[in-house]
């Protein structure tokens, strides 16, 4: 009877570990981005308005502040976006649409993706790339697959719109737990 009871023990604490793991599985997907809000280690401080400073002669360099180490920045002034790798060199920059509203000044992680889905302004997306929340609207990274109609000037739209072949540059790299720096 021994061999039965350890066995059933077993059991029961393999499908409670399973659960627990699920549960703490969909904790994380679904918490709210502002609790993963934290200053990016290593990072000079931004600026009073959370302005990083920028290089004079050429307004595409990444901006110092910006922390160290593989993240995304993102500044919502400028509407560009960086990749840089684990040594600091940056890796693609680009120009972005953003949607109409703008995540806050912050560090985040990239906490899901979907590789196809309708955005918030009913226009097929790809390469959905997510990092925090604002009033409930979802904000990320996404590429549109068809060609946009007029936007509705009151729709709230979190979604920060690249090219097709930006929108595959940030899938390769900003993969789940990957930074996103978010710069004025």
């Amino acid at each position: 009877m021994a061999g039965t009871s350890s066995g059933i023990v077993a059991a029961l604490t393999a499908v409670a570990l399973g659960a627990v793991g699920f549960l703490a599985y969909q904790a994380h997907a679904t918490a709210p981005a502002s609790l993963g809000v934290r200053p990016a280690a290593g990072a000079p401080p931004l600026t009073a308005a959370g302005k990083a400073p920028r290089g004079r002669r050429d307004p595409t360099a990444l901006p110092r502040g910006s922390g160290l180490g593989e993240r995304v920045v993102y500044s919502v002034d400028d509407d560009r976006v960086w990749l840089v790798g684990e040594t600091n060199r940056v890796q693609r920059t680009f120009r972005v649409n953003p949607g109409s509203i703008d995540p806050p000044v912050g560090t985040y992680w990239v906490t899901s993706r979907s590789s196809a889905v309708t955005g918030s302004d009913g226009v097929p997306v790809e390469h959905v790339v997510r990092f925090t929340s604002v009033e409930g609207l979802a904000i990320g990274f996404s590429a549109a697959t068809a060609p946009r109609a007029a936007a509705d000037p009151s729709a709230r739209t979190g979604g920060i719109r690249e090219t097709r072949a930006d929108g595959d540059a940030m899938w390769a790299f900003a993969t789940i737990g990957v930074r996103v720096v978010v710069i004025r």
